[in-house]
């Protein structure tokens, strides 16, 4: 009993975000890899912390409200940051859910670890208060902190300007918890109402940008892929502007900046179809063929360097978001 009511609401959290995820930009795989990253490293932030401890001759209190925020979420945030790297996830909603995953596991072991030690001698009472309190804001704190590193990536910040703001605020509301400069039972309602107002606000933003991405972007790479096809490309700002590129790349670069543009299209398209098809309960589509196409974009990006990503990244801004979504096609190619 101990357990359910210290680790049901945590799970009820995570599950309602799945559930919410209309686009399905959630991959069951990297929400399994989060939820079993947060519980193996909480086994390491208990050795670390008790090294620590023992260490540095620190106080329970001393550890709670200054060391323990700064080892567990340094360590919650690993996966994450593995997770973006991997470009695991193109919108906030999915890294935030992630994240969540991660502070999910997190307290799952924390709680287990909890009642093994002091179970038989408390009430039912603080197992509600930990499964409601505690455990939300593990999974809180590793939500926002995904959140916010998602936003600066995608806003094409480096990603060591916005680590630091993350991780302090990560950092901060871990310690402001661990403080209880509240009553215990007032600081869980509070958890209780913002957590969720949070998520909604996620989702909501996540939606919304989801929406624009598809409607605006969709229907601009349709038609260049349609004056490329036509061989009226050269008409357009965009042809024009490639054009204009031969006086600081050879002809045969080009030429791979050309056909990298085209696949890049074709390959976008796919994508942003099988994300619609998503929200309408629909299976994404794979296609014959489809692996040697992403194998020859990545060859053509190879070939075209940082210098031809960086020339045409007026015609194809080159964020994180689109090589997501090549992330995306490969999963689908490796179905077919």
């Amino acid at each position: 009993m101990e357990f359910v009511l210290s680790s049901f609401p945590v799970l009820v959290f995570l599950a309602v975000l799945f559930l919410l995820d209309s686009f399905r930009l959630i991959r069951k795989q990297w929400l399994a890899f989060s939820l079993m990253g947060g519980i193996l490293l909480a086994l390491a932030a208990y050795f670390v912390n008790t090294f620590l401890a023992s260490s540095l001759e620190l106080n329970h209190q001393v550890l709670s409200r200054f060391v323990a925020p700064l080892t567990e979420e340094s360590l919650k945030a690993l996966p994450i940051l593995f997770l973006l790297y991997r470009r695991a996830a193109g919108f906030l909603i999915d890294a935030a859910t992630y994240g969540f995953a991660v502070g999910t596991g997190f307290a799952l072991t924390e709680n287990l670890f909890y009642i093994s030690s002091i179970g038989k001698e408390t009430s039912l009472y603080l197992w509600v208060l930990r499964g409601f309190g505690a455990a939300v804001m593990h999974g809180g704190t590793a939500f926002l902190f995904a959140g916010i590193m998602m936003a600066g990536i995608q806003k094409g910040k480096n990603t060591a300007l916005h680590l630091f703001p993350a991780f302090i605020i990560a950092v901060f509301l871990h310690s402001l918890f661990n403080h209880f400069l509240i009553h215990i039972l007032l600081q869980t309602v509070l958890i209780l109402l913002l957590v969720p107002l949070l998520m909604m606000l996620m989702i909501r933003l996540t939606q919304k940008d989801v929406h624009q991405w598809l409607e605006i972007g969709f229907s601009d790479e349709i038609e260049m892929l349609r004056m490329i096809r036509r061989g009226k490309f050269t008409e357009s700002k965009a042809g024009r502007y490639l054009y204009s590129l031969r006086e600081y790349f050879s002809p045969e670069v080009i030429l791979d900046i050309y056909c990298y543009i085209e696949i890049w299209l074709e390959l976008s398209v796919k994508a942003k179809r099988n994300l619609m098809l998503r929200e309408m309960g629909m299976e994404g589509l794979g296609e014959d063929g489809l692996e040697e196409k992403l194998k020859e974009w990545e060859h053509l990006r190879q070939r075209i360097g940082k210098m031809g990503e960086m020339a045409i990244r007026p015609l194809l801004p080159s964020q994180e978001r689109d090589l997501w979504k090549m992330q995306l096609l490969k999963q689908k190619a490796s179905l077919v």
